[in-house]
């Protein structure tokens, strides 16, 4: 219904404490806003594990003790979904367990593999079967295939023949296990907690449950804790660091540390350097809430524009609710955003947002404000235009339907209707994200430059569909 990229994932894991399910069930209550579709456990007591999931929010699942208390264990992996890649339905739901000759392995993952689609065509050709939809449990029939001797040889082996974005946690039932991808595409941090070590896509998770904050699991790194303590390897071949710089434009969280670097200082830098590339003479500064408040905060405070809270947000929407008939305009972003009347009525308004997609919403945006009794209304976005799909992890439009791939700023701001457009550039992006040189992060939503070979799931639309009409003729 909302016109916005989506959250990809988020997962959390503990190793050798008391209160393994507690902690996690907490950290995955952090990290919802990274998935709101599903999330699931899965302990170990040291003999077996234990698995729940499923649909909804993390207080939906886990929202009494008895659940608690069948995950029994000192220590728990977790996870928080919204699909990149396969169905929504209770079986794609993580961490996926399964029982093979290596016995018991549950896995969770943070990320998307482009070529997962290949690799389960050849891997049912031979005869495996998959209970999901989703790209992430390739990775398990691979590892229960390998010839390695070793669990850890078989994931190595594994990931070697894997292309794609993954901060993934394994466990069996004596071990814990964090990969993540030679890319360093999706985050992933170590922390620790009364001498237990702690797993968390982001940083937020630990401030949660009173961990101390160590550090990331880096690029191509696998961390193994077992009963001999934390073991780290590096034996995936190296690769060009590529980290998502959409986590500090809008994924994570502003309180988070996100590939070593605070959220809000980035996206307070973003807004500075908005107000000197797109100035404009106006009385107030309004963030659409919430990922354009640190942005909105650093536009007023170089641009000396007074900051308000313009724009309510109502966080309380829930998954599900009945629509009403077409006569209430705007209804999908009334019930997400309401104006403040008697800041804006007569004001020349500067909107602050983190992104535009299809254009739709921030269309809606803009004509609220204008009821609203707006005098002026200037949209600053800050980022470039979002020119190129993800196809690590992030769930965006096709090219056709990303509105930056197909017309230019001025046919933008005439579409939303705004007085003025403005976005940040590029340079400006990478230099508040502390990357002046451009030599980690991956841009290609904005360049449509890929770290990675993709193939054919960067064709638009269009030509996918040309493509099937082609090969079935209909």
């Amino acid at each position: 219904m909302f016109d916005e990229l989506h959250e990809e994932c988020g997962v959390f894991g503990v190793f050798n404490h008391l209160d393994a399910a507690h902690l996690t069930y907490l950290g995955l209550y952090a990290l919802q806003h990274r998935g709101q579709e599903s999330a699931g456990m899965v302990s170990s007591d040291g003999l077996r594990l234990y698995a729940e999931r499923g649909m909804g929010y993390v207080s939906d699942i886990f929202n009494n003790q008895e659940t608690l208390k069948r995950l029994p264990g000192r220590s728990a992996i977790g996870h928080v979904r919204y699909s990149t890649a396969g169905s929504v339905s209770l079986r794609e739901a993580q961490p996926f367990v399964i029982n093979c000759h290596r016995g018991q392995i549950a896995l969770c993952h943070n990320g998307n593999l482009p070529d997962a689609e290949q690799m389960r065509n050849q891997l049912e050709a031979e005869g495996a079967i998959f209970s999901s939809t989703s790209d992430t449990e390739v990775v398990l029939h691979m590892a229960a295939r390998s010839k390695e001797p070793t669990l850890f040889d078989a994931l190595v082996e594994t990931f070697r023949n894997i292309d794609g974005a993954y901060s993934m946690l394994l466990m069996t039932p004596d071990s814990v296990i964090a990969v993540r991808d030679p890319h360093g595409f999706r985050p992933l941090s170590i922390g620790q907690l009364d001498g237990a070590y702690v797993f968390a896509s982001e940083t937020c998770a630990f401030d949660l449950i009173g961990a101390t904050y160590l550090r990331e699991v880096e690029p191509g790194e696998i961390v193994i804790l077992d009963e001999a303590g934390l073991h780290s390897s590096f034996p995936l071949p190296p690769k060009p660091t590529s980290n998502c710089i959409f986590e500090h434009v809008y994924f994570a969280r502003p309180d988070s540390i996100i590939f070593g670097r605070s959220v809000n200082q980035s996206r307070h830098l973003m807004g500075k350097r908005l107000a000197r590339q797109h100035p404009i003479d106006a009385d107030i500064v309004v963030p659409v809430p919430d990922s354009g408040v640190a942005a909105a905060i650093g536009y007023s405070a170089e641009s000396g524009i007074s900051f308000r809270f313009g724009l309510v947000r109502n966080h309380y929407i829930g998954r599900t609710f009945i629509e009403p008939r077409q006569s209430i305009r705007n209804f999908g972003v009334k019930i997400k955003l309401n104006p403040v009347r008697d800041l804006i009525a007569g004001k020349r308004v500067i909107l602050i947002d983190d992104s535009i997609v299809r254009g739709t919403t921030s269309r809606k945006i803009v004509q609220m404000v204008r009821q609203a009794g707006a005098q002026e209304v200037h949209v600053r976005i800050a980022c470039p235009p979002t020119i190129a799909p993800c196809f690590y992890g992030v769930d965006t439009p096709t090219r056709d339907e990303l509105i930056g791939a197909n017309q230019g700023v001025e046919d933008i701001r005439d579409f939303i209707g705004a007085d003025s457009l403005g976005y940040l550039n590029l340079e400006g992006l990478l230099d508040a994200c502390g990357d002046p040189e451009d030599s980690r992060f991956c841009t290609a939503c904005y360049t449509g430059k890929y770290p990675t070979a993709i193939g054919d799931r960067a064709k638009t639309k269009t030509e996918r569909e040309k493509e099937l009409v082609r090969i079935i003729g209909v």
